[in-house]
């Protein structure tokens, strides 16, 4: 696979672009171009769950490394147990489809799931159809002073 290119799996379709498995309990994962913003044309794929429920996207901190993305903040969490933790937080350039995009990125420890979240999917035009599973375009809506 060419740096930066998508599989199959996320190709265009604009009846929504296919997730790369629909399995396990009916989740949808997907295979997502991940790149540091300081070199955006070196890219990894990566395959993340898209949750919809989870503000921001989880990279394994091991992946971010291999790109030389590095922490600038920290944040805390709460996990569905009530668990509150605290992960590094930086930016990456995301990949779907394509389009490249910068948003937030969780840098995941061990035992944490690959997450692509609402901001990067807003971020990218997405929004996941959740009874088809699939990613469907957002309308790029923008207002004009009257």
């Amino acid at each position: 696979m060419k740096d930066g290119e998508m599989t199959s799996a996320s190709s265009a379709n604009w009846n929504g672009l296919s997730a790369s498995r629909m399995t396990r309990m009916g989740l949808t994962h997907l295979n997502v171009g991940v790149a540091n913003p300081a070199r955006p044309n070196k890219s990894i794929t990566v395959e993340l769950l898209v949750d919809s429920g989870a503000l921001y996207s989880l990279i394994p901190s091991a992946t971010l490394k291999k790109l030389g993305i590095k922490p600038n903040d920290k944040e805390s969490f709460i996990l569905a147990d009530g668990t509150q933790i605290t992960r590094r937080m930086g930016d990456a350039i995301f990949i779907i489809d394509g389009k490249r995009r910068a948003s937030p990125v969780i840098f995941g420890e061990k035992d944490d799931s690959a997450l692509l979240g609402v901001v990067t999917l807003e971020a990218l035009g997405f929004a996941l159809d959740p009874f088809k599973r699939v990613l469907r375009p957002l309308p790029m809506i923008l207002a004009r002073q009257v």
